[in-house]
């Protein structure tokens, strides 16, 4: 049995191998329980060092997922230790029962552990297929291309087993243009995964039938307010193409967006800000109004989520992200993500990321 772990584990749910730490202890404990054997051999008759062999099923458990694994070391050292009694002939009959209890014993418990462990993992595989089936059905990936626009799209969650959160996005080919959404509502779990159905729900709908960019904010806003009371809220960037490349933008209180160009990065920041989605009626002033953003051909327009502008290193510094995105390669929007991407989780190394993140990246080709 490798110590660096095994193929797929019972229920076909794989095994991931053991870290290197991992491994280097449990490989320490085997030379020690080799060891104690030889030990055995050597001490004479009067003296025996069979009880370590129970440490056997227990070590392999932790490399397994196979119930009959320990099961047959198990055996094995009932088997090696048989052997040691053999030449420790003037020990009293109640200590050879006692070390062979205790092999059983840690062979039973450490398959029952086993078992239990294998079980929890195949609940998790399926919850965690369930839940990648809820996050295609809720974040359709957008298309490469739309009118004038060549579009990716990166979602990553902070936690390694999560697979859907509270970040949101869509691209839709309205009458009226293309209309990008990004947002992320406030919170985390069941409870923002459902405001984001909802948002995405409203946009999908009231993009193909509302001409006004403003309008279509003050909408998702409507249907963000008429949820439960949850005091949940959603920032989100509203972006509106036509045919021709022109563009109006949107900010519902969300990290400002960044235009890449030849000369440099340019944050865009809306002449007044307006609150999240879900509190226009709370604290707004006047509603919402879709400012002009001049693009031009090869432009690159960034939208994220704080989960990206608010990553911090293990010194507690926010990820800089206006400052280093002029040094990503950008020749697609795929390129300059998958560039982002690594280059953040190089910052937040070795801590993670402590909040989910997206990033949508659009370049206008002509």
């Amino acid at each position: 049995m490798a110590v660096g772990g095994e193929g797929p584990g019972d229920g076909g749910v794989p095994l991931p191998p053991l870290p290197r730490r991992t491994r280097l202890l449990l490989y320490g404990a085997f030379l020690l329980l080799i060891g104690a054997v030889l030990a055995d051999l050597f001490t004479g008759p009067r003296t025996t060092l069979s009880p370590v062999l129970a440490v056997a099923p227990v070590l392999v458990g932790a490399t397994t997922r196979r119930a009959r694994v320990p099961l047959a070391t198990g055996a094995a050292a009932i088997v090696v230790a048989g052997l040691l009694e053999e030449g420790n002939t003037h020990l009293p009959g109640s200590v050879h029962l006692a070390s062979l209890i205790t092999i059983t014993a840690a062979t039973l418990a450490s398959t029952a552990n086993v078992v239990l462990i294998a079980a929890r993992e195949r609940e998790l595989f399926q919850v965690r297929t369930v839940a990648e089936a809820a996050q295609r059905a809720l974040l359709r990936p957008p298309p490469e291309r739309a009118g004038p626009l060549r579009i990716a799209v990166r979602y990553v969650a902070a936690a390694a087993e999560a697979r859907i959160g509270g970040d949101l996005y869509e691209v839709a080919d309205t009458p009226y243009g293309i209309r990008i959404l990004l947002g992320d509502v406030q919170g985390h779990g069941l409870p923002a995964v459902e405001t984001a159905a909802d948002v995405l729900g409203a946009f999908r709908t009231a993009a193909r039938t509302e001409p006004d960019l403003a309008r279509l904010a003050e909408r998702l806003d409507a249907a963000v307010a008429d949820r439960p009371a949850d005091g949940r809220f959603v920032t989100a960037l509203l972006l509106g193409v036509d045919r021709d490349g022109a563009a109006r933008l949107v900010n519902c209180g969300h990290p400002h967006p960044l235009l890449r160009r030849a000369d440099g990065v340019t944050e865009l920041a809306p002449a007044r800000h307006a609150p999240p989605l879900g509190l226009l009626g709370l604290v707004g002033d006047g509603g919402y109004r879709a400012e002009p953003v001049d693009p031009r051909p090869g432009d690159l327009l960034l939208l994220y989520t704080d989960g990206v502008s608010e990553a911090r290193n293990p010194a507690d510094v926010f990820y800089p992200l206006a400052a280093r995105l002029p040094r990503l390669p950008a020749a697609t929007p795929d390129e300059l993500l998958d560039a982002l991407l690594a280059d953040l989780a190089a910052w937040v190394s070795p801590t993670g990321l402590a909040d989910d993140a997206a990033a949508l990246a659009i370049r206008w080709e002509h």
